[in-house]
């Protein structure tokens, strides 16, 4: 007769080994995960449309507009004065300074924009300069150029101010980085810098003939100030 110990030792025993026997290998390697799919090269964009007619007309009258906005402004400020007499270091075709000052070629460069325009003598050498006063000294903001040329836009190296004692301040010096302005007829050159400690009764532009050969045609210029 079989002990009932021995008897339960022997089931739990066989069952043991039959769980050991249903149990999955430890090394059995775990599915590997799918490779992903290899990604495709993007199309390149579609070059955008050209503008048609209609668009490239609204286009140039709209920049027209801006053009004649800004002039504007500029034509009525109050804090602006245009030149009221001029001088040049040379002038185009004139061999001696006239005898009366009005009958100058830089003199045509006084009062408000009209389209006579002051040019230098000599095309590519040296510096020229032209020297506007204006009838209010002010303690200067800006200074607007009016230039008819791309040469003058090119070629101007310098502005000063001159005061009521006679003493010159360079506002500005270097190469112009104003491009000729096509929404119009004219190039606006513009420099603003803090008003300036004494009353300015005069400005003077520089031109390095040779940085943009040919004639620097300037019809106007502004002192702005108060």
């Amino acid at each position: 007769m079989t002990h009932p110990i021995r008897l339960t030792f022997l089931t739990l025993a066989c069952a043991l080994a039959l769980a050991a026997c249903k149990k999955a290998p430890n090394d059995a390697p775990a599915d590997a995960p799918a490779a992903a799919p290899s990604a495709q090269p993007s199309a390149p964009p579609a070059p955008p449309a050209e503008p048609t007619r209609e668009e490239r007309e609204a286009a140039a009258k709209k920049a027209k507009l801006e053009y004649a906005t800004m002039e504007d402004g500029y034509l009525n400020d109050p804090q602006a004065q245009w030149a009221s007499t001029a001088r040049a270091s040379s002038s185009f075709n004139e061999k001696e300074p006239p005898a009366d000052p009005k009958d100058s070629r830089a003199w045509r460069a006084t009062g408000t924009v009209d389209g006579n325009t002051w040019s230098q003598g000599r095309q590519d050498v040296g510096m020229d300069w032209i020297e506007l006063g204006y009838d209010k000294p002010v303690h200067a903001t800006a200074v607007r150029a009016v230039f008819e040329s791309q040469e003058a836009v090119e070629a101007i190296t310098k502005v000063d101010l001159i005061d009521t004692a006679g003493a010159v301040q360079t506002v500005w010096s270097g190469i112009s980085d104003v491009k000729r302005d096509d929404r119009g007829e004219r190039t606006w050159f513009v420099r603003t810098f803090p008003g300036s400690a004494q009353p300015i009764r005069a400005v003077r532009l520089t031109f390095a003939n040779n940085v943009a050969s040919g004639y620097k045609e300037v019809d106007a210029v502004q002192l702005i100030g108060e």
